[in-house]
């Protein structure tokens, strides 16, 4: 018996390393410019807050005394959930961005955001209405319905300090750093680079209520301003804050990309795609442009993404697609109410 409780133990960590692995060699693809980290997830405890439509920003429902949701990911790659009283058990798995875990006849969702306190989870239904966001907070176990086995281990964060070296409040840095990290000290606003992100247009003008501004903005210090008007709906501003290590992580990672390296214009090289330019709902030319430092590149997009029939008429990059959705994603964050004029 002994034996074969070993031989499951060994099997089993080495398919978890096996999976890390290859989860670590994916490709970043859309959403944000970083895979999850799975260890983010392995034994942890969260708490459902609401659920957010993401394309209008709208919270559709929240977290009350009628629906109290809590959701645990073991190291063994097996979950429970509490929902209102009642306690179901089943398997996760993180694969890339998607993360398998069945919940209301839904088996899969996508990983939006995930950090050491935050997760949201995102599901785009059959019927094309829009993805739907789940947003949790992290708890610890005092504050989580799920029960604890007798022979259990408390947790513990690790945290050793070394005072002939280092402050009382700074811990040692090591295997287990990225349990809790400390957030970094903000620069003086006089040595930060200058950090300015534009997005412009996009999209089609048509339709019942066309859109007649769409206009996203983020400057150094991280204040980011979306401006979005339409026809007959009137005119939203939608203002938060960014993180400066996150615009800094952002740049990184869209210099990776090349977008630097990109062409200024991409446009119609065959007739097709020139005749769709005249026809209606008019295309409306996409700009983007980011600047960091004495760097900066402005690309144009003549005809942006697929129309209704699910057609791509501009050969552009398709990494183009991952940045132009990370800053949206920025923008579309539940952070500060949009604000009618």
């Amino acid at each position: 018996m002994k034996r074969a409780t070993a031989l499951r133990f060994a099997i089993s960590t080495c398919v978890c390393l096996c999976s890390w692995y290859l989860y670590a060699q994916q490709p970043v693809r859309g959403y944000d410019w970083k895979l999850p980290d799975e260890r983010l997830l392995v034994e942890s405890k969260w708490r459902y807050t609401y659920t957010l439509h993401a394309p209008s920003n709208t919270i559709i429902h929240r977290a009350d005394r009628q629906y109290d949701y809590y959701l645990y990911f073991r190291f063994d790659y097996s979950y429970q959930q509490y929902l209102n009283g009642k306690l179901t058990l089943g398997n996760w798995s993180l694969d890339g961005r998607t993360l398998y875990y069945s919940f209301q006849n839904v088996e899969k969702f996508t990983v939006a955001q995930l950090t050491s306190n935050k997760l949201i989870l995102e599901f785009n239904p059959p019927n094309g209405k829009g993805a739907f966001q789940y947003h949790f907070i992290r708890v610890n176990s005092d504050e989580a319905p799920f029960p604890r086995p007798a022979n259990e281990l408390p947790e513990v964060i690790v945290e050793a300090l070394k005072p002939s070296k280092q402050s009382s409040s700074e811990p040692r840095k090591g295997l287990f750093s990225w349990l809790r990290r400390k957030e970094p000290r903000a620069k003086p606003h006089k040595d930060l680079v200058e950090i300015n992100i534009e997005l412009i247009g996009g999209g089609y003008y048509g339709g019942i209520d066309p859109v007649v501004k769409d206009y996203i903005r983020i400057k150094s210090d991280g204040r980011l301003i979306q401006e979005f008007q339409s026809l007959n709906g009137g005119l939203y501003i939608n203002k938060k804050n960014i993180p400066r290590e996150e615009l800094e992580q952002f740049i990184e990672w869209v210099a990776k990309q090349g977008f630097f390296k990109m062409e200024k214009m991409y446009d119609c090289t065959d007739p097709l795609c020139f005749q769709r330019k005249a026809q209606k709902p008019v295309p409306i030319p996409l700009r983007l442009s980011i600047t960091y430092g004495n760097v900066r590149k402005v690309v144009t997009i003549a005809i942006w993404g697929e129309d209704d029939r699910k057609i791509r008429y501009v050969d552009y990059p398709v990494e183009l697609d991952a940045i132009i959705d990370a800053i949206q994603r920025m923008a579309h964050r539940l952070e500060e109410p949009l604000v009618r004029k």
